[in-house]
């Protein structure tokens, strides 16, 4: 089996689970544990940004010892924490198990990506995301249905079934991982050189800016539609539906575009056009008091959020792999994937304070954010590009006169 397929099959076996877990956690943390939604909100916010912090040296262990003993065990850990949520009975034990699953979510994401530059060839990554990417959001719609009925049942038991079939996941995830073709380790150094790169983290922090759309779908959209519009709260699961078939039925069209820097410095100022483009139709929903009428905007308004999605992500794996050394993937994916713990972490208190606490004015300027980190982008790349060339020269021994 190739290593394409093994990596696809992994992806949906914890994928599925990761779909139930996203729509039951949160009712399963208040209703069955007892856990206020500050309690919740803390706990989860602290884990991801324990996650953010061990991005870097989780990396260069990859680096170091091979990243796909390193993803194996990730995943397993993953599997561990996800199976301790069913045993937390108290905050302080809550917040411990969020911290283990924020950090083994995101070392698992990023030494993913350096199994992935070490196995494919060179021009192939960025497609090969696009088709992981899409399984991912068909394992999550299936995960999502299964949710729902949890939800729907709503007892003890079926939220800690949908737990322990996350944790089931993850392990079998370990189990075909172990079938992929081990990729060489590299000599690690003693201080990590993604951190003095600092173009890198520039481009890094811009991506971050733009991964904010991510709490917007999960969290802002549907308080939006609920306080501020007069469409009913059902159509929150119609966009789901919406974002997630877009994504797996366009998103490898869309990467298949991008070959190169230049195209994915053009896919994600494209992405900041569309999503500002999207801010301003969601910022329209809330006026007039027809529901179909609010419904068929917030319909335009997700259409143009995932074309962003798939636009951004596109752009962001071509950005992450090409700048990247050839020896140090696991290190600088391993800090690139910060970005999305950092937006998990900070978009919420942003988004909700900007967007429900300004309406409409404050969709305008979220959106304007996406658009300045999309015209960012190209400039930072170049700056990228010429320090990544001026350190390859320096590096080259001198010819023998």
């Amino acid at each position: 089996m190739s290593p394409r397929r093994v990596l696809a099959l992994a992806q949906l076996a914890n994928s599925i689970g990761d779909g139930a877990y996203l729509v039951t956690s949160a009712l399963y943390f208040a209703r069955i544990i007892g856990l206020t939604p500050t309690q919740i909100g803390f706990g989860l916010t602290l884990g991801w940004a324990v996650g953010a912090l061990a991005g870097i040296p989780i990396g260069r262990l990859a680096d170091r010892h091979g990243p796909r003993g390193v993803a194996v065990l990730l995943a397993v850990t993953t599997a561990t924490a996800v199976a301790s949520f069913v045993l937390v009975r108290s905050f302080a034990v809550f917040v411990l198990v969020a911290c283990l699953y924020g950090t083994a979510q995101t070392g698992l994401s990023a030494v993913r990506q350096a199994l992935l530059a070490g196995l494919i060839e060179p021009a192939k990554p960025t497609e090969v995301r696009a088709v992981l990417q899409a399984t991912l959001n068909g394992g999550l719609a299936v995960g999502a249905a299964l949710g729902g009925l949890a939800l729907h049942l709503d007892t003890r038991e079926a939220y800690l079934t949908l737990f322990l079939l996350d944790a089931a996941g993850f392990l079998a995830a370990a189990l075909m991982l172990l079938r992929l073709p081990a990729v060489p380790a590299v000599p690690s150094r003693r201080r990590p050189a993604v951190l003095r790169d600092r173009p890198y983290a520039l481009v890094t922090l811009i991506n971050t800016v733009m991964l904010f759309y991510m709490p917007l779908l999960s969290l802002v959209v549907p308080l939006w539609i609920a306080q501020r519009t007069s469409a009913p709260t059902w159509l929150v699961s119609v966009l789901l539906v919406i974002n997630t078939a877009g994504v797996l039925l366009f998103q490898v069209r869309v990467a298949r575009r991008v070959q190169g820097l230049p195209d994915a410095s053009r896919s994600v100022r494209h992405a900041g056009l569309v999503m500002l483009a999207a801010c301003m139709v969601f910022a329209l929903s809330a006026t007039g008091s027809s529901a179909w009428l609010a419904a068929a905007v917030l319909l335009i308004a997700m259409a143009l959020q995932v074309l962003g999605e798939m636009l951004q992500a596109a752009g962001a794996w071509e950005i992450s792999f090409a700048l990247a050394p050839d020896d140090k993937h696991g290190e600088y994916q391993g800090f690139f994937g910060t970005s999305v713990a950092l937006a998990r972490m900070l978009g919420p208190v942003v988004l909700t304070t900007v967007v429900m606490g300004w309406g409409a004015a404050g969709w305008l300027v979220i959106g304007a954010g996406f658009l300045v980190a999309g015209l960012a982008m190209a400039p930072a790349v170049r700056w990228a590009e010429r320090s990544r060339t001026r350190t390859d020269t320096s590096a080259q021994p001198a010819s023998p006169e």
